[in-house]
């Protein structure tokens, strides 16, 4: 598999090699050691999240608490989103900005986040379904999020998906600026020391 750092640092583009035949397709589509060696340091896997949504839905912009947040891993099953990872980290060279990866059962890319960035994604087709594996389990006290349609964050949705479709928590969730205000986004130097405590915790364990 060939695996990318974004523009956002923190942020991977997973795209598995396919080996197809007259039975179908066969992929790798999570590698412990190729994403650690990637990252820094594997994920602590806790939880497997799903999924189905309508075109036009999104989802986000969601974040977490850092420590210890929740990376996540993120792939499609069937159908396609455009994913979205966004630099909420205060302090952040790239703070404000985004970047956004399709993803869908063509490539079957998967999008690796790291703790203290924000996701997001809309669905180009009908049931699309999504799966996420994380870093830790749903706290509901340590989960925020950021309105999608943030004027100041302008996520770029493709001009032919129609009205989009938000949650009422996602469509009250604070702007980016009310977000900081209020002190509930993660520090840059914070998120950083934390995904480096877990590289060298991985490096210890090694070691031991």
């Amino acid at each position: 598999m060939q695996i990318r750092e974004l523009s956002i640092a923190g942020a991977f583009e997973v795209t598995p090699r396919q080996f197809p035949d007259d039975r179908g397709t066969f992929w790798e589509w999570y590698r412990f050691d190729a994403l650690a060696e990637a990252v820094g340091h594997p994920i602590n896997l806790k939880q497997g999240n799903g999924s189905v949504s309508k075109r036009g839905v999104v989802r986000g912009i969601h974040f977490a608490d850092v420590p210890p947040s929740q990376a996540k891993y993120v792939q499609v099953l069937s159908g396609a989103i455009l994913d979205y990872v966004i630099d909420i980290r205060v302090g952040s060279p790239t703070f404000g900005q985004w970047e956004a990866v399709r993803l869908d059962t063509v490539d079957r890319r998967a999008l690796y986040i790291s703790e203290g960035l924000g996701h997001a994604f809309v669905a180009l087709e009908h049931d699309t379904t999504v799966t996420y594996l994380v870093s830790e389990t749903y706290s509901p006290t340590r989960e925020h999020g950021i309105t999608p349609v943030d004027p100041t964050v302008a996520l770029e949705f493709p001009a032919d998906i129609g009205e989009i479709l938000l949650s009422p928590k996602d469509t009250e969730a604070p702007t980016l600026a009310d977000a900081e205000r209020a002190g509930i986004l993660p520090p840059y130097e914070r998120a950083i020391a934390y995904a480096r405590s877990l590289t060298e915790r991985w490096i210890q364990s090694a070691r031991d």
